[in-house]
């Protein structure tokens, strides 16, 4: 696979964006926020408070192809065939693309759409039988095959539906880390599952990514991210909790053979002041986003020059367990930060 990304990023320069999560239940109301908030590079949110089949797991577990699931004791598992709990999934996902399609009639930027990644799926939903559909690699051979067909069908409908738009595609691999460590829990908690060996796990993902069709990103706000992993995968970009960044070579190193950077420098959750305004002292929080990743950028030693189109800036993972005024301020936030890093001689 060829070292370097495509020369034209795959998103506008200066852009900010969220991760996906959304505090609240009306997603009309939670669309309009992000097409205000983020002109340049908004999403299609999510909204887990709205109960099981919203959140990351069951709705992306909606979108697999011939792999029906149900809920069991309050796990997502594999299902003999379709039932209530897969209805309910994709008839959420339905009521977003209807609320995308009537507050984005005629968007022509980029718009982002999520997806859980292959691995983290094969941590989280359990076989028939019972343990996680990791433990099994013939299944999770399957998921990736069903996963692929089912995220490029999802971006064929989102471009369907808005026609003027490119459509970057988001996979959340949260889990990914612990696989490749062997730190994923059996069904006991007892024991752990057997470490996915890199080159298998960058297989995998390979296959969803290339299936996409369009531009990847892959998002994990845990520590450990394996980011040569993700660009050998082809992903385009890769979503960081600046927090949580470990040595800097293989990031530096990456970014310099052009793989974009959605960095994650602004909280998760917090209170709407500090989202929007630090102390006198220190001006605007924005500033100090932006201020975030600047340093990043120097440590890394890149030019300055390379910064507002290599990068995005991004909360450091999902606002749903913030509070709405939190969450409109923090995207807010990016948004303004993104804009003065793009200034910036």
């Amino acid at each position: 696979m060829d070292d370097r990304v495509d020369e034209q990023p795959a998103w506008p320069a200066g852009a900010a964006t969220g991760i996906g999560s959304m505090p609240g239940t009306d997603v009309t109301e939670a669309v309009k926020l992000v097409l205000g908030e983020l002109p340049e590079l908004p999403y299609l949110p999510e909204l887990p408070a709205r109960g099981p089949g919203a959140e990351l797991l069951g709705r992306t577990a909606g979108l697999l192809v011939e792999l029906p699931v149900e809920l069991y004791a309050g796990r997502w598992r594999i299902a003999g065939r379709p039932g209530r709990d897969l209805r309910r999934t994709r008839d959420l996902m339905a009521r977003d693309l209807d609320a995308l399609t009537d507050a984005g009639h005629g968007f022509t930027g980029t718009l982002k759409v999520q997806a859980a990644g292959v691995w983290t799926l094969a941590a989280g939903l359990d076989l028939p039988v019972g343990g996680r559909m990791l433990r099994d690699p013939g299944a999770v051979r399957d998921l990736a095959a069903s996963l692929a067909e089912g995220v490029a069908a999802h971006v064929a409908e989102v471009a369907a539906r808005l026609p003027g738009a490119r459509i970057l595609l988001q996979l959340d691999e949260p889990s990914l880390p612990a696989v490749l460590a062997g730190q994923v829990p059996t069904e006991s908690g007892w024991q752990t599952l057997r470490a996915v060996p890199v080159a298998t796990a960058t297989d995998a993902l390979a296959r969803v990514v290339a299936a996409a069709g369009v531009p990847v990103v892959v998002h994990c706000c845990a520590p450990g991210v394996p980011v040569a992993l993700l660009r050998d995968a082809g992903a385009a970009a890769v979503g960081l909790d600046l927090d949580l960044v470990g040595p800097l070579d293989p990031l530096a190193e990456a970014l310099d053979a052009g793989l974009g950077l959605f960095a994650g420098a602004v909280p998760a959750s917090g209170s709407a002041a500090s989202a929007s305004a630090g102390p006198a002292s220190a001006g605007p929080a924005s500033a100090q986003v932006a201020d975030r990743v600047r340093r990043l950028w120097r440590e890394i030693g890149l030019p300055t020059e390379r910064l507002p189109a290599q990068v995005v800036v991004a909360p450091a993972c999902g606002l749903a367990g913030a509070t709405p005024e939190y969450a409109r301020a923090a995207l807010a936030a990016c948004q303004e930060a993104a804009r003065r890093l793009s200034d910036e001689p």
